[in-house]
């Protein structure tokens, strides 16, 4: 009550509309020049940054702890750490662009549409979840946004396909297409890079390099380090993934890049992942604690976000606790509901396979007959 009072007490002309920050260089490979210097923030887009980031945080730190109360249950990538490149990539394209991921894709469901209710109510298998509860961690769906996809690499040329179908339609539109340090050695992924530079299509290849994959360092298992140079015909920028503004001028200038004709473009954003790369992994066994501390005292992203608004005046410490407080009970509330709201009923199994219930019979085989339990 107090902080509404303080809040209340500054009119919104207190604060400073907009600010315009430094930000780091890119790295450049077969580029002129790249993404420009400096960024301007107004301070409606900090705040709605601002929560955003916190959002992907918090509901990462609550599936983690459902995941121990053995809750959530099988597979489960964590974002917390990586929230900056989400957010900054949705900044820099529209909600009609298309977007693929991997497994870690909770982040993106909810920059694409998705409310954290449906996320979490998915995490726990749940009716109400937004694949209605039988995705899970890795498949969720929405508008424009093609999933978590669980095989390694493979969402890259389903990418390329989504782009080739924006080249058909001439629609102006474009795909990201994201994989990780991890997947960047699949043979899949370079033949997609020649397919796309022969047909100049209009996709934007992310490596999310968070410099451990499933937990090997990327010094002992690639040769090359340097991802974004790994399209080799096809131009490339290194970014501070860490920086929601870099990210977010980047993603502008690599969406510019697309949408002129000039075909794909490769982004290597560097990143770190707090969390293992699965809730099976303590993360700890192949990095020390201490690394894991200084990247969030020096790097975090919400806090880079926090400190350049209260800085320039944007916004004011207690605004920013109201927003921690809000997004804290979102959370809280979509827990419940994934924790009491009903599993899908067993006869609703093979239902979602086909658009209609029975396009075509297979011989020998009906996935719409409804099923039963016999226990």
């Amino acid at each position: 009550m107090g902080a509404s009072l303080v809040v209340a007490s500054r009119s919104y002309a207190d604060f400073t509309p907009e600010a315009t920050f430094d930000i780091k260089k890119v790295d450049l490979h077969r580029l002129e020049e790249g993404p420009p210097l400096t960024s301007t923030l107004t301070r409606e887009e900090g705040l709605k940054y601002y929560r955003t980031m916190q959002t992907i945080r918090r509901m990462e730190l609550k599936a983690d702890q459902l995941y121990k109360q053995k809750i959530i249950r099988g597979f489960c990538h964590l974002y917390d750490g990586q929230e900056a490149c989400a957010v900054g990539i949705e900044g820099g394209i529209t909600l009609s662009d298309h977007l693929i991921t991997a497994y870690r894709a909770h982040g993106y469901t909810l920059t694409r549409g998705g409310t954290v209710r449906e996320i979490m109510a998915e995490l726990t298998g749940r009716r109400g979840g937004i694949a209605k509860g039988k995705g899970g961690s890795m498949h969720m769906y929405t508008k424009n946004f093609y999933g978590g996809n669980g095989i390694v690499g493979a969402q890259v040329p389903l990418g390329a396909g989504v782009a080739l179908a924006c080249k058909y339609l001439g629609n102006d539109q474009l795909c990201v297409s994201l994989y990780g340090d991890g997947a960047a050695n699949q043979g899949q992924i370079f033949e997609t890079y020649n397919m796309s530079s022969l047909w100049k299509l209009p996709i934007i290849f992310i490596c999310e390099n968070n410099q451990y994959a499933m937990g090997t360092s990327v010094e002992r298992s690639a040769a090359s380090t340097e991802y974004y140079k790994r399209g080799d015909y096809i131009p490339g920028i290194r970014v501070d993934g860490m920086d929601v503004l870099c990210v977010r001028e980047a993603t502008k200038f690599a969406a510019a890049h697309c949408r002129s004709g000039k075909g794909p473009i490769l982004m290597e954003l560097q990143t770190y992942r707090y969390h293992g790369h699965s809730m099976s992994d303590p993360g700890v066994s192949y990095r020390t604690r201490e690394e894991i501390q200084e990247v969030r005292s020096k790097s975090d992203p919400i806090s880079m976000l926090k400190d350049r608004m209260l800085s320039n005046n944007m916004a004011s410490i207690e605004e920013l606790k109201e927003i921690d407080i809000a997004v804290r009970k979102e959370i809280e509330d979509a827990a419940q509901f994934a924790t009491t709201d009903p599993e899908p009923p067993l006869d609703d199994l093979c239902s979602h396979i086909f658009a209609n219930d029975q396009p075509f019979e297979v011989r020998g085989a009906t996935p719409w007959t409804k099923l039963t339990s016999t226990s």
